[in-house]
């Protein structure tokens, strides 16, 4: 388990000013696409500025064909590939601009135990930067019956689902805070 900040504080898991490990975290974001289970859609993140601000930015391709239908920039949050404990805080704050589409926050916790399972919060990403607050009460378990253990996250991704198209988001800021 890694250690994190007093959650009065927030944790800023990535403000994007560096191009390779995260601000926060000591990892890095990695992009991910359905063809690790066999489906054709396409992605690329790269690190720009935007703005005037830093962001890691996504774009890609969405296709549903071949059983698919995904893009994600994931990030694990502990170098060591364990868990940490988010419990002080209330929940995820992003910093976003896009395309008004429709995207999600992914939490991967040690009870997810199949490439398929997460817990899932929806919202839009505005054409003008913004921010977003998704409560740890709006993420919905996928696939798997456990309640949500906020004391023992691994991994935290930015995910366009189930809908096929063009898609594009771009990411400033993400961090653990209470509200």
């Amino acid at each position: 388990m890694t250690e994190t900040a007093p959650g009065n504080q927030p944790w800023c898991l990535d403000d994007f000013t560096r191009p390779t490990a995260a601000t926060g975290t000591g990892t890095a974001w990695r992009c991910f696409t359905d063809q690790v289970m066999g489906g054709v859609s396409r992605a690329r993140a790269s690190h720009e500025q935007l703005g005037g601000s830093a962001a890691l930015c996504l774009k890609g391709e969405v296709s549903l064909a071949n059983n698919g239908g995904f893009v994600q920039v994931a990030l694990d949050l502990s170098p060591d590939g364990g868990f940490v404990d988010v419990s002080p805080w209330s929940g995820v704050a992003l910093t976003v601009r896009g395309k008004d589409q429709k995207w999600h926050v992914h939490l991967r916790t040690v009870d997810c135990r199949r490439p398929w399972q997460s817990y899932r919060a929806g919202f839009t990403a505005p054409r003008e930067w913004s921010g977003v607050w998704l409560p740890f009460s709006a993420f919905e378990a996928h696939r798997l019956d456990a309640p949500l253990a906020t004391d023992a996250v691994r991994r935290l991704g930015i995910v366009a689902i189930g809908a096929p198209g063009t898609v594009e988001i771009a990411v400033a800021r993400v961090e653990m805070c209470a509200r």
